[in-house]
């Protein structure tokens, strides 16, 4: 592997496998994502679409990918009013409808692509594994999991080419890019048992994610920092489903006694995405209001 070369030098890693942004650039410039392409995963609603919002903000020309819910073609309307935002309907566990809806994605917004966010994930609704549909559990982890090795695998390719040559899918030289980021939704449940529910499927497929990313970000070095954010309870149209029973369970479970807003989540993706975190990859930024310190 070209990255790995032992023998040669001190350490396991050769030097320079990165480059570091302008040094005379200020925290608002590195924050910026202007003429950047960024791609959203279950984007339809809750933290995708949050995700989505924060990146037009910053600048960015957003994809909103969604499976079957339609606001997504709205909101993406919303979106371009004052940005370039455009809605794809996509089944993300369907690798080759991955790959094609990814292309499409690139050739429409500028023909490059900056940012993936592996952002989609449904909850386990099925109780304790004895009791549970087995057709279940694979479906959860097809959409929580292989999604994420089919996104990853689709948007390296991308991402690594453009390193290599410098330029977009037109051939025309990419401006203000260094390298891609690709950014993992996964959850505290990842490092925690989530109670009082059953949950044992859902915080596997997190804990996988994680734990993929973390590798990722090793294989991808020359060319993609690969990230991840884990969010505790998020008020979410999701939780909102939630029964009140559960929501005071799990308010009382952390430090901060409430749940996190999806304004509170916004600025760390925006922080990964960008320049201003070039030396940041194989991180894990959790959003839990404390729950996972005690």
């Amino acid at each position: 592997m070209e990255w790995f070369q032992p023998g040669q030098q001190d350490g396991i890693f050769q030097h320079n496998n990165t480059n570091p942004p302008g040094q005379d650039r200020g925290v608002f410039s590195l924050l910026s994502l202007k003429g950047r392409t960024a791609v959203v995963t279950g984007a339809a609603k809750g933290i995708g679409y949050a995700v989505v919002e924060a990146f037009a903000e910053a600048g960015a020309n957003v994809a909103l990918w969604y499976n079957s819910n339609e606001e997504a073609v709205e909101r993406a309307k919303k979106v371009s009013e004052t940005y370039e935002g455009k809605a794809y309907k996509v089944d993300v566990a369907d690798e080759a409808a991955l790959k094609a809806t990814l292309d499409q994605s690139v050739k429409d917004l500028d023909g490059r692509l900056d940012v993936f966010v592996a952002n989609v994930g449904i909850p386990w609704l099925y109780g304790r594994i004895i009791d549970s549909p087995s057709e279940q559990f694979h479906n959860i982890l097809n959409i929580n999991f292989v999604s994420a090795y089919y996104s990853a695998k689709a948007a390296g390719k991308y991402f690594e080419r453009q390193k290599k040559e410098g330029t977009d899918i037109n051939g025309a030289k990419l401006e203000n890019y260094t390298t891609g980021s690709f950014i993992v939704t996964s959850s505290i449940a990842s490092t925690r048992q989530l109670l009082p529910q059953a949950y044992t499927p859902y915080n596997a497929t997190k804990a996988a994610l994680t734990h993929f990313a973390k590798g990722l970000a090793i294989e991808y070095i020359q060319f993609a920092r690969v990230n991840i954010i884990s969010p505790g309870y998020i008020a979410t149209e999701a939780l909102g489903g939630a029964p009140d029973i559960m929501r005071i369970a799990w308010k009382g479970l952390t430090p901060m006694g409430r749940e996190g807003t999806m304004s509170e989540i916004k600025g760390a993706y925006v922080y990964l995405a960008s320049d201003a975190s070039s030396f940041a990859t194989g991180t894990e930024i959790v959003l839990d209001g404390g729950y996972t310190s005690v």
